[in-house]
């Protein structure tokens, strides 16, 4: 990765924020390195962008403190803060063309006009907007939009670039071409990113760690894949994808495996590091259908309470004889010939696939 010439380091130490009796964050402690991409995950009203608003200076936290490279900046504006910012809906100046609006905070910083002219040429070549600098807002699609934006707050070399849902007004597509160019843009400055998002898939996608806010609180921070394959507690579980949750009774530790029953049938896991709990998590794309009882591994009989057509996949509800529900996705093209609501058969998956919850 590229280093920015002044990519920073962010310290959050036990933030809190109240509006009147609503505590929107409680205890929050946090890490960024420098140069990473954190994206800040929850549902709405999680406190992920109240969050982010403190870390800009637009807010001022009723409890704990900010630090940027080991420095206090908890009462530190914003303005002094000198950190880039994407807004959700991209704020450019409607009278300023494409150009203009890039070179706006360089102007404000009273740059040489040699070397605003060199940045802004630099930016709308890194954001592929060529051809486009001379028009205005009114006169660029939404995606041509977010890149001016992108490149507006990347033009002065900020330490921090902070981005609150800015694809959230975007289609499918485009949406998809803009995470591709906001990790390469991460990739080639080196500055560090923080990302708000309540898209889970964008938060993988995108982020070298991913922080999980409910109710106010941080949850977990850990990569996407531990967060993911390791989540700290049946919220973060529930949150990022499908989930199936079982019931489980006289769960015993060994030295490899934990052993226990799921409606009389024996279930072996092996889930290293966690206390044996009455709930076992097991991701849906780790399970499989079985028209017999598998030898190896784990399995519960089930019956098909509903199959949804996705095109290329297809989304199995299935009920085991205890009532749990269970869900699986398949491709459409592997279901069973006959396969239909009320068809008996079982679901299986290895012992290092479950987690206990």
């Amino acid at each position: 990765m590229a280093t920015a010439r002044r990519a920073a380091e962010i310290g959050a130490e036990g933030i809190g924020k109240m509006f009147g009796p609503f505590a929107a964050l409680t205890d929050v402690s946090l890490k960024v390195g420098r140069g990473e991409f954190l994206t800040l995950l929850g549902p709405s009203g999680s406190g992920k962008t109240t969050f982010l608003m403190i870390l800009s200076g637009f807010e001022r936290p009723t409890a704990g403190r900010l630090t940027l490279d080991g420095r206090d900046v908890t009462a530190t504006p914003a303005e002094a803060r000198a950190f880039g910012m994407v807004f959700q809906g991209y704020a450019l100046f409607p009278h300023m063309t494409a150009a203009q609006n890039i070179a706006f905070p360089l102007r404000v910083q009273k740059r040489s006009e040699t070397e605003i002219r060199r940045r802004v040429e630099q930016m709308v070549e890194m954001v592929g907007l060529a051809g486009h600098a001379h028009k205005r807002p009114a006169g660029l699609s939404g995606g041509q939009q977010q890149r001016v934006a992108l490149a507006r707050a990347l033009a002065y070399e900020p330490p921090v670039l902070l981005l609150d849902e800015p694809f959230s007004a975007l289609d499918k597509n485009l949406r998809g071409q803009m995470q591709d160019e906001v990790r390469r843009l991460h990739r080639e400055t080196g500055t560090t990113f923080i990302f708000v998002t309540h898209d889970q898939s964008e938060a993988l996608a995108l982020s070298s760690r991913v922080a999980i806010f409910d109710h106010g609180r941080l949850q977990q921070i850990a990569p996407p894949r531990e967060v993911y394959e390791r989540p700290a507690n049946r919220f973060v579980a529930e949150f990022l994808g499908d989930i199936n949750l079982l019931p489980l009774e006289g769960a015993e530790g060994g030295v490899a495996l934990a052993t226990a029953r799921c409606e009389g049938h024996a279930v072996r896991v092996a889930d290293a590091g966690r206390a044996p709990s009455g709930l076992l998590a097991v991701r849906p794309e780790y399970m499989r259908l079985c028209p017999l009882r598998p030898v190896d591994g784990n399995a519960l009989p089930v019956r098909v309470a509903d199959i949804t057509y996705l095109g290329a996949q297809s989304r199995l509800a299935l009920r085991t004889p205890g009532g749990t529900p269970l869900t699986l996705q398949l491709a459409t093209a592997d279901l069973p010939a006959g396969l239909g609501p009320d068809s008996a058969l079982w679901v299986g998956w290895p012992e290092d696939r479950g987690f206990f919850l």
